[in-house]
């Protein structure tokens, strides 16, 4: 039985944007860490008491809810999205802030955006990558990233960011690429597709905990797996292993007239990470390395 001074010991972890995410990493953790959970409303507290968190109400768009948030924990996880609009992120801001004021936080990994980097005309491409943000919602996160590097140089802090793709899990909303198979969504012709980048969400939750291990300081990972595939080669996929129907296929002109902005700006931006850092450094195995082996286990009863 441990006792009550091992267990006074205990680095406190706080994560920040609980979710989806967050909720497979407090199944992922050790038991080494206290772990403090962030959330909006009380509603969520009983979820998060089972995973073995203790819940925090606070809201990133109030910072007089954060209080003395910095004080609490000896690192810190933040998954929160930016807000909705505009081209910077003031709930990170406000996240700065309060962790400054407390002094205690020495470690803090954020779960970024590969979109930083904008249209890459399909390039292979490493982390000293130069951003180039071509939307306001990845404009948002890159100014989330300057402020945290800034952060961490000021403070010492040892902050470690993952850029992270598109990720997925069937039980994940969003994440189940039979959904947007039963929309039947359009893709692009072959000629005119993107390269996108994948990383399922338990691998995410993996190297989240690898990051807070072994991540450098101020320190950038691509947070992705081993694919190398188009959109379209992607869903084709997907729609061979479930007996489905192929989504249709348009050119790029015909997608401009009949697709959303929101869908055409996913499919205006093609790039393939590289994620030697993320298996070399940080020192994680993939267990889903291909979404073709992803898609197959998850295909089966239990996840194979």
């Amino acid at each position: 039985m441990t006792s009550p001074c091992a267990r006074a010991r205990r680095p406190t972890l706080l994560i920040v944007g609980c979710g989806e995410v967050g909720r497979r990493i407090l199944k992922t953790l050790s038991p080494g860490w206290r772990v403090l959970a962030l959330t909006t409303t009380a509603v969520q507290g009983a979820t998060l008491r089972a995973l073995g968190a203790v819940p925090l109400v606070g809201d990133l768009d109030d910072a007089t809810t954060l209080g003395r948030l910095g004080a609490l924990a000896d690192a810190v996880l933040h998954l929160a999205p930016p807000p909705a609009q505009g081209q910077t992120d003031s709930r990170t801001r406000a996240l700065v802030r309060a962790l400054a004021r407390g002094g205690r936080v020495r470690r803090l990994v954020y779960a970024s955006t590969s979109g930083v980097y904008g249209d890459c005309a399909g390039m292979r491409l490493d982390e000293t990558r130069a951003l180039n943000p071509a939307t306001d919602r990845a404009r948002r996160r890159a100014d989330a990233e300057a402020q945290l590097r800034w952060y961490g140089r000021r403070s010492g802090v040892r902050v470690s960011i993952l850029r992270v793709p598109g990720i997925y899990a069937l039980d994940r909303p969003g994440g189940d690429p039979r959904e947007r198979l039963a929309r039947g969504t359009p893709v692009l012709a072959d000629a005119d597709d993107v390269f996108t980048n994948h990383i399922h969400a338990d691998d995410l939750a993996r190297a989240c905990v690898a990051a807070l291990g072994r991540g450098a300081p101020q320190r950038v990972y691509h947070a992705s797996d081993d694919t190398e595939m188009k959109m379209g080669e992607y869903f084709d996929l997907a729609a061979a292993l479930w007996g489905l129907p192929r989504p249709p296929r348009l050119t790029r002109d015909q997608a401009r007239l009949q697709l959303s902005p929101l869908m055409l700006s996913f499919m205006g931006e093609s790039r393939r990470l590289d994620n030697r850092r993320l298996k070399t450094e940080l020192r994680l195995r993939l267990r889903y390395p291909t979404v073709r082996e992803g898609l197959q286990r998850l295909r089966l009863p239990n996840g194979g």
